[in-house]
């Protein structure tokens, strides 16, 4: 249950962001495609993690945030893949583009990579740890 309270906290927020950008801003790229699958699936994914975590810390005793940390090694690949093979994501020979729309350079993707490691991470550790102390299961 511990690993499910951030993404249950923060995907509404991203919902109401983009009902403002979609409906309130009128932006017309078809954004929704690429939101509903995540929204769906990514509380499981960190309830399985968590649990995962709770499970095989006795054996390798990884700290909570690098264990956290490790989690976009594995979304990332498979968002990719998923987002390619359904025609939202289509690679250039320069970079990336999101919903026929929103171009990325290749430049780009290896900082927020490391941004987004390091949000997991911390996330994983203060959020996630927080909570496992609170429901007494760290």
């Amino acid at each position: 249950m511990a690993g499910i309270l951030v993404p249950t906290l923060v995907l509404p927020l991203l919902l109401i962001a983009f009902i403002v950008l979609r409906f309130g801003m009128q932006i017309t790229f078809p954004i929704e495609r690429g939101l509903v699958f995540p929204m769906a699936l990514v509380p499981a994914i960190w309830g399985l993690w968590s649990m995962l975590w709770q499970w095989s810390h006795e054996r390798t005793h990884l700290p909570l945030g690098l264990h956290g940390a490790l989690l976009p090694l594995l979304l990332v690949p498979a968002g990719g893949t998923l987002a390619t093979s359904l025609r939202i994501l289509a690679l250039g020979s320069q970079g990336v583009t999101w919903f026929e729309n929103v171009y990325v350079p290749y430049a780009w993707i290896a900082p927020c990579f490391l941004a987004a490691l390091a949000g997991y991470y911390l996330a994983w550790k203060y959020i996630v740890g927080f909570a496992n102390r609170v429901l007494g299961i760290a």
